[in-house]
């Protein structure tokens, strides 16, 4: 579900991360997912997922009359939307590029970073929204 959202909200994908360890309370799993976005040639969206997985193990439901195979366990995902500025480091090179890039932001732009930040907050929100609903979990 969270694949496809970030696919179908127009951001690339990438997992960086991933380890599986065995114990004798199941299964821990660590996911580490950078999805990107972006927004202009200087702005890009980015939002963050830092999966732990606790004592996975198989298990068996029934859902409308049917046995179905699936995992129980601990599940904590942690969100993290933020703006990348200056993603492909075009203002890095020099230092008067830096100097003239902190003036751009602080002064000229401002009320446009603003805008951005607010706009990922919103989109990290609404994906978080989206999960507890389809996991079914009360949103509040």
């Amino acid at each position: 579900m969270l694949y496809n959202w970030l696919k179908d909200a127009g951001y690339n994908l990438k997992e960086y991360n991933y380890k599986e360890k065995l114990s004798s309370g199941g299964k821990e799993i660590i996911i580490g997912w950078e999805a990107n976005k972006k927004i202009t040639d200087y702005f890009l969206y980015r939002i963050e997922l830092d999966w732990h997985i606790l004592t996975m193990k198989d298990a068996e439901v029934e859902i409308d009359g049917k046995k179905v195979k699936t995992n129980k366990g601990e599940l904590e995902i942690v969100f993290k939307g933020t703006i990348v500025k200056d993603y492909e480091k075009r203002w890095e090179d020099k230092p008067i590029h830096k100097f003239l890039r902190g003036i751009y932001e602080n002064y000229i732009i401002r009320t446009t970073i603003d805008e951005y930040e607010d706009d990922i907050e919103d989109q990290t929100k609404e994906l978080i929204s989206d999960l507890k609903s389809f996991l079914r979990i009360p949103v509040g």
